[in-house]
């Protein structure tokens, strides 16, 4: 039996799995990333940005979205490349965030840029127990609703 490694296709959705999403960019994109599990509800987006300047970053955080575009200036002096393998083109990368993943904090350092989230649940929708009564409480419910 051949198995696939869907894992590429995990690389956009951030904090939960859908299938919907998994289809939606399965196709590598510029600049390259990673996407890490720091701990139980931390992520962390590593982007390699190889001949940006802080001042040409830019994140935006929108609803269920993180948007980071790159903006490069035009270089004043004219330049002849023997190679050019740094291609420091504009960009523009979108992540699709999950329900309460939140945007933490960025930094960037030595052509890296890393981009801190975390999920948080409110307490109201997290998952609680349930305790089984003895059925003396089903019997008090009904007496109220019948009066």
């Amino acid at each position: 039996m051949r198995t696939f490694d869907l894992t590429p296709l995990y690389r956009s959705a951030i904090g939960f799995d859908r299938l919907a999403s998994l289809l939606e960019d399965s196709t590598p994109s510029y600049p390259p990333y990673n996407v890490e599990l720091v701990g139980e509800d931390q992520y962390r987006i590593v982007m390699a940005l190889a001949g940006f300047d802080r001042s040409e970053i830019d994140i935006t955080a929108e609803r269920d979205s993180l948007i980071v575009v790159g903006k490069k200036r035009k270089d004043e002096q004219q330049r002849t490349f023997l190679h050019r393998g740094i291609a420091a083109r504009d960009f523009e990368q979108r992540f699709q965030l999950a329900n309460h993943v939140k945007v933490t904090s960025a930094s960037f350092d030595n052509g890296m840029l890393n981009i801190e989230l975390v999920r948080e649940v409110p307490e109201a929708l997290k998952p609680r127990k349930i305790a089984i009564g003895d059925g003396s409480n089903v019997q008090v419910l009904e007496q109220r609703e019948a009066a």
